[in-house]
């Protein structure tokens, strides 16, 4: 049981001696609190229950008759369930396959795929003829950054603004530079800032004229429903933009419910244009016979459709506002006058980006461990797990208990303003 801390009341300046004592304070309490990970909370997985009680014993036939007990079905997925990712996607049904039940393990194969037998756009470029890179807004989702370097992808950084990637940056790099390949994207409550992508940002990326004939867009919509407020982010559907751009196969699209219903147990998509979805069929033909229909089946008839989707996370959502507004409400308290501090208030997703004065935010999570509060490693939303100014830190609030992250949040305040004390007495 964590030792939950009362409201503290907080001073604009302390002294070093004074954030000490505060800090020992806390270790004494000796906390557990993990904020490392997105996870959604034991709360929200009660929400599908349901789900789990289904059986196949008398339920195990799709609508178009396939007994999804066996091999067969098109391995592009039950059309119920395409329909219902197509719906929130925006795109006909057709342009959508569900596979398996991770949207990582989608992009994973995509890539490989690419790096291995070349491209829907243009066939071997990738594999033969140059070492491929990949822009990477940053801060930026750290799995993203993960499969670029397993599989020899060299990284190159995009700063990320309040509406998206910085294109006048991403623009010139991809006129001038051939060997840029593709491009992580996550236009909805971008993983860890919370950023909606403008409309103008989705538009200049789906027509600029790249250096490489087979350039990719990786469009990761982890959280295109996962909004804190009534006021849903809408963006332009980059699938159709991009099309209509003369550039059909530019983007591969990706989703999945794993913060929808059971993380680890969901369903994953992957939408893009006709050609680029026959250009996967015949490279995932040769890895699996066909995905776990039955799986499938108990998602669509618990859904049953993208209002259902909705539905839900409507629920999703009154368990993990409350617990944003925490840890908002205690960095406000704490540090809304440090200079050189701010936070992200993002209005939907997973996360919110802390940011530190430069040169302290390793200093921060490693004083946030020592006394119970696990955070993901300062760098990590850099690729190759560097930030240059050591200034990021990703908090995740969705897994612990609602009492659990304010305490959090004070235990990380207090670590801040540690860090930057100790840092000024050294600079004296």
């Amino acid at each position: 049981m964590t030792n939950v801390l009362s409201p503290p009341t907080w001073k604009s300046v302390y002294t070093l001696s004074e954030l000490q004592e505060r800090y020992q304070a806390l270790r004494a309490r000796k906390l557990n609190i993990n904020l490392t990970r997105g996870k959604p909370s034991p709360e929200q997985l009660d929400l599908v229950a349901p789900m789990l009680a289904w059986s196949a014993l008398n339920d195990h036939f799709a609508a178009d008759g396939t007994d999804c007990r066996n091999y067969g079905g098109d391995i592009a997925g039950l059309p119920e369930a395409r329909r219902i990712f197509a719906d929130l996607l925006k795109v006909p049904e057709e342009q959508v396959v569900v596979a398996g039940n991770s949207s990582l393990a989608l992009m994973h194969d995509v890539l490989t795929f690419l790096r291995l037998r070349g491209s829907p756009i243009e066939d071997g470029a990738w594999s033969g003829q140059r070492a491929p890179s990949f822009l990477c807004p940053v801060p930026g989702y750290d799995r993203h950054f993960a499969i670029c370097e397993a599989l020899g992808i060299k990284m190159l950084s995009v700063p990320m603004t309040d509406e998206g990637p910085d294109m006048e940056i991403v623009e010139s790099l991809v006129r001038s530079d051939s060997s840029i390949g593709g491009m992580w994207c996550m236009p909805r409550y971008s993983n860890p800032t919370g950023v909606v992508y403008s409309a103008s940002v989705v538009e200049r990326l789906a027509r600029m004229q790249t250096a490489a004939p087979d350039f990719h867009l990786f469009w990761d919509d982890a959280y295109m429903v996962h909004d804190h407020t009534d006021r849903p982010a809408e963006i332009p559907q980059i699938i159709h933009l991009s099309s209509e751009a003369g550039h059909p196969c530019r983007p591969f699209v990706f989703a999945s419910t794993s913060k929808m219903t059971l993380a680890g147990s969901g369903l994953a998509a992957v939408a893009g244009s006709p050609a680029s979805l026959k250009w996967w069929r015949s490279h995932v033909a040769v890895r699996t016979i066909g995905p776990d229909k039955l799986n499938q089946l108990r998602h669509v008839r618990f859904l049953k459709d993208a209002g259902g989707v909705r539905a839900l996370m409507k629920q999703h959502q009154k368990i993990i506002k409350p617990k944003f507004d925490a840890v908002h409400h205690a960095l406000s308290e704490a540090l809304g006058n440090q200079e050189h501090v701010s936070w992200s208030k993002p209005r939907g997703g997973y996360f919110l980006n802390l940011q530190t004065p430069e040169g302290c935010a390793r200093k921060v999570v490693n004083l946030a461990a020592d006394i119970g509060v696990k955070l993901t490693p300062a760098g990590a939303a850099f690729p190759y797990g560097h930030d240059p100014e050591d200034r990021h830190i990703r908090i995740a609030p969705t897994f612990p208990q609602p009492d659990e992250i304010g305490t959090a949040a004070t235990a990380i305040s207090t670590c801040v303003l540690l860090a930057i004390a100790e840092k000024r007495e050294l600079a004296a």
